[in-house]
């Protein structure tokens, strides 16, 4: 248990600019910060971060929240491992006690998977630094490849056992039979558990925050019956789709240097890092895939892909290649010379030879492309004409339309064709693109078919709904809540005479008695959680403000009020530069109260005459329909005197 202090004290250092910019490439717009939604796939960015109320919201897919709100949505962390990761990204101390037997199995299935796989890291580098068979078997070969210690350790890089070991060693300090077989760490042979990785150098595998969620082992016999590598099967917390090696490494250089190096394998990754280039993931030898894609555009549109100058994988490759461009982002290819690789060339050059190369070699991707298979198609025309084809196609894929004319050009003086040629095959394959996109073919006429949020579409209005309503009053009572008014009321003095009397009163009260003198609850019942809270602070002297509830445990709470209290737009300083003035819902904020709580009421008077009027039609006691008729008049009246107030013709 997390003392109270301590998350007071977390939530209040965690800044959201911070934590969001882990993740997210955020640039400058006003007072806020916005970039691509992390939480859906976008091309124009709608994810704005507001460090003044420490909140993100996605005006897109309707994500929001605070710091903690953000960790436990991307990485799927419960509260308490929110904290802890926030707690540890800014050194803040927290005292934990160990864990019970009991406390261990309530842990959740994802939680536990995680401790899982750390604490069998732990055996494998203790195995690989400790041990005569590790020190003899995996350091040698790590050490052949010249990785310093200091490499070795920031990787966590381990050695499995060449024989049964580790899955035992698991099982007597507590961890389960169904998590090991979870994780993929063992496998069940019916009346025992064996290692799955065995004889192998580790290399485990983080997500973005540094939790271990798989293993990628390397064996060193030569036996060809035996994979080279083998790598942790899917799991609740791994996806190897969905996965880069050294993405936690390199998230903060990537964004530095606003590029990121793709290579295939992990010691491609690490003999760079060693070298000094640490902006560098790997796809961990699978095709790169969308959501890998995805995971890099997060922090830049920048990606340059280092080639061993094997030309078969280089042309296989060219299908993901197409992907990235697809998702509006920019490619360079680095061919290194043959026999090299990434880790070979790192380790017999020094870091500026390298840095020098790679920036030298870079070369954008169709330019590339374009010469490569120019090379191949010498004196074959039909060979030439799929080509063209297939630049084309490559061409197309990229979303923005000059980029694509300025490649267009290129090829044409490339390959010795006429700019029109090329163009007329590009808008043939944008259009059939098109057609296929946005038309859903039918034995009849093609039905257009428009994607739109759900906030987009039209619905019907319910003229006696009165959520939006509600919505005001919570976000006027968060926003303003411990201001001061200044309200006139008409009092009786000394003398008999009716007097009008200026005062000062909270808002929070303000708007509290109104409520309560209406007997008003709320249809949302978070909304009256909120005002629940809200009165309880009141009666111990503490208003709470909008900044309480956006750091509140309760992530349906802090939810509902970051939804409240962001705001898609920002005045432009344009406006105030040239003296133009805007009106402000707080310039006269006791009639802001005031036309938003009678509105409310007019909303609640109209659905109960609704509800009258319905009775009426099936009533028939005289005395009954006396009453409700009497009741209706009285409301029409009540109705009225508010609509005289709110300055609005009656139409009641």
């Amino acid at each position: 248990m997390i003392k109270q202090d301590t998350i007071q004290t977390i939530l209040e250092v965690a800044r959201i600019e911070d934590v969001v910019g882990d993740f997210v490439n955020l640039r400058k717009r006003g007072v806020n910060l916005i970039g691509l939604c992390p939480f859906h796939n976008e091309k124009t960015p709608s994810f704005t971060v507001s460090p003044a109320k420490g909140i993100y919201k996605c005006f897109g897919c309707g994500k929001a929240g605070n710091s903690v709100g953000f960790i436990m949505e991307h990485e799927h962390y419960s509260y308490p491992e929110a904290l802890k990761y926030l707690a540890k990204k800014y050194t803040i101390d927290i005292d934990e006690e160990q864990l019970t037997a009991e406390e261990q199995d309530q842990m959740d299935s994802r939680e536990s998977m995680f401790a899982l796989n750390s604490f069998v890291s732990g055996y494998f580098q203790d195995y690989l630094l400790d041990h005569e068979e590790g020190k003899s078997v995996g350091l040698s070969y790590l050490k052949e490849r010249d990785f310093l210690e200091s490499t070795i350790k920031k990787f966590q890089l381990g050695f499995a056992p060449s024989r049964d070991l580790y899955s035992d060693y698991a099982l007597k300090n507590g961890y389960k039979k169904d998590l090991l077989l979870k994780t993929g760490l063992s496998i069940d042979k019916g009346d025992r558990l064996v290692d799955r990785f065995r004889g192998r150098v580790i290399f485990p595998i983080h997500n973005l925050t540094g939790r271990i969620i798989g293993f990628g082992g390397r064996v060193l016999t030569s036996e060809k019956t035996v994979a080279k590598y083998l790598n942790s099967p899917e799991s609740d917390i791994y996806n190897k789709s969905k996965s880069l090696y050294g993405i936690f490494f390199a998230r903060n250089e990537i964004l530095k240097k606003d590029n990121c190096y793709l290579v295939e394998g992990y010691t491609d990754v690490i003999s760079l890092h060693q070298a000094g280039i640490e902006n560098v993931v790997a796809s961990s030898g699978t095709s790169l895939t969308a959501d890998q894609i995805k995971i890099i555009k997060r922090f830049t549109p920048n990606i340059t892909i280092l080639y061993d100058g094997d030309t078969a994988g280089i042309k296989a490759s060219f299908r993901g290649i197409d992907m990235i461009l697809e998702q509006g982002m920019n490619v360079k290819i680095v061919l290194f010379p043959d026999g090299e690789d990434p880790d070979s060339f790192a380790r017999s050059h020094t870091s500026s030879e390298l840095e020098s190369f790679v920036e030298k070699e870079a070369m954008d991707f169709i330019s590339f492309k374009t010469r490569l298979l120019m090379d191949e198609t010498q004196g074959d025309p039909v060979a030439r004409a799929t080509l063209i084809k297939e630049i084309v196609q490559t061409i197309s894929q990229i979303p923005d339309a000059i980029i694509r004319t300025v490649y267009i050009k290129e090829c044409s003086a490339v390959m010795d064709l006429p700019e029109q040629t090329l163009m007329n095959a590009l808008n043939k394959l944008l259009r059939d693109k098109f057609r296929k996109q946005n038309f859903q073919k039918t034995d009849e006429e093609p039905i257009i078919i428009e994607e739109t949020y759900e906030s987009e579409r039209q619905t019907e209005l319910d003229p006696f709904d009165i959520s939006e309503q509600e919505n005001e009053i919570i976000r006027l009572l968060l926003l303003y809540g411990p201001e001061k008014i200044k309200v006139t009321e008409t009092v009786e003095d000394e003398m008999g005479e009716m007097v009008d009397i200026e005062q000062e009163v909270g808002v929070a009260e303000f708007i509290l008695e109104s409520l309560d003198y209406d007997n008003v609850v709320f249809e949302n019942k978070t909304y009256n959680r909120i005002i629940k809270e809200i009165k309880d602070k009141i009666s111990t002297g503490d208003i709470p403000d909008e900044s309480y509830f956006v750091r509140h445990p309760e992530k349906e709470i802090s939810t509902s009020v970051i939804d409240l209290i962001a705001e898609p737009y920002e005045l432009s300083h344009n406006w105030v530069r040239h003296k133009i003035y805007v009106k402000k819902e707080d310039d006269d904020l006791h009639q802001t109260l005031v036309t938003t709580l009678n509105t409310f009421r007019i909303k609640l008077i109209t659905r109960t005459r609704r509800d009258i009027t319905n009775r009426l039609k099936d009533a028939t006691d005289e005395g009954e329909i006396s009453v409700l008729m009497q009741q209706f008049y009285e409301l029409k009246k009540v109705a009225r005197e508010i609509d005289q107030e709110l300055k609005r013709p009656f139409d009641y």
